[in-house]
């Protein structure tokens, strides 16, 4: 697995767009990617997203690789069901990857939260 960062952001919707506009002219100019981001609009909805549960999910699945939500859900001793809601909300986020093979995988080494008290 490639050692890979992303970050959170909290923060509008013309934030998460200039963000856009810079990667797609760093793009474009052949600079390298600025990483990986994802934006949630309050910090409520960070840290429901990111409820301990949903950590030591992302954390096992980052252990074990590509997995399926079966195979996760008992390695974590916890209901398929649940589990699966946590998947689908991780992966709705951004912070699980949908593999084509049908498994998933968090492919983060590092979840960076930034969160900006000023503009």
């Amino acid at each position: 697995m490639t050692s890979k960062r992303i970050t959170a952001h909290v923060g509008s919707m013309d934030d998460m767009a200039k963000r856009f506009v810079v990667a797609w002219k760093e793009a474009k100019s052949g600079a390298k990617p600025m990483g990986e981001h994802i934006t949630f609009v309050t910090l409520e909805s960070l840290v429901s997203v990111m409820s301990p549960k949903r950590l030591e999910l992302l954390r096992a699945l980052r252990a074990s690789g590509p997995s399926s939500i079966r195979a996760l859900s008992t390695a974590l001793a916890r209901d398929y069901k649940s589990v699966h809601t946590d998947v689908v909300l991780l992966a709705d986020a951004g912070l699980i990857k949908r593999n084509k093979d049908g498994s998933i995988s968090a492919p983060w080494d590092k979840v960076q939260a930034e969160l900006q008290l000023a503009s």
